[in-house]
């Protein structure tokens, strides 16, 4: 019984902790590596993440500097910064790319905020999934009924106290997005 409730916190966790990477990949209007997360660039064939190719620094607060191991793949990283759409426009001097984080303007921020929500809503989809499957395993046990009423009951707390988390995690971002 104690067993199901921890693993069950444990997914949860999980959920929540996979809601922050992806809060991290909407940019706030500052520069921040995390925003180039999932740019993946064809490297002799095989598409492999930028990071892997390249050192990522910020080097102003609206800018970032990538800087690859092997100059011979600046265009290929060029490339697939523009497939990934980040929105972002890469400067290509020869040696580094520069990405210049363009002021938000509040229809964008307002466009962030939505994906920031609708994000939280496939998070909370995630928890109350998480959820039916415990009960589930509950009502497979071999306890009494009221066991069972009252692992349900325990069940229900931790989404509800992880449903509350998500929100939190929400408006920090949407207080991060809409503050200019």
């Amino acid at each position: 019984m104690d067993e199901l409730l921890m693993e069950t916190e444990m997914s949860m966790e999980g959920a929540i902790e996979s809601l922050e990477k992806r809060f991290t990949t909407i940019r706030a209007g500052r520069a921040n590596p995390a925003i180039l997360d999932r740019v993946m660039v064809s490297y002799y064939g095989v598409d492999t993440p930028l990071k892997q190719l390249a050192n990522i620094s910020v080097p102003e607060a609206r800018q970032l500097c990538i800087k690859p191991f092997d100059k011979s793949c600046l265009q290929a990283i060029e490339k697939g910064i523009y497939e990934a759409n980040v929105g972002l426009t890469p400067n290509n001097n020869g040696e580094v790319i520069i990405l210049n984080i363009p002021v938000l303007t509040e229809d964008t921020r307002r466009d962030y905020v939505k994906q920031a929500k609708q994000m939280t809503e496939e998070a909370k989809i995630a928890l109350r999934n998480i959820r039916q499957d415990a009960n589930n395993d509950a009502k497979k046990l071999e306890i009494t009924e009221d066991e069972k009423k009252s692992l349900a009951d325990d069940i229900q707390e931790l989404i509800n106290k992880y449903n509350k988390i998500a929100e939190d995690k929400f408006k920090e971002k949407e207080q991060e997005l809409m503050t200019v």
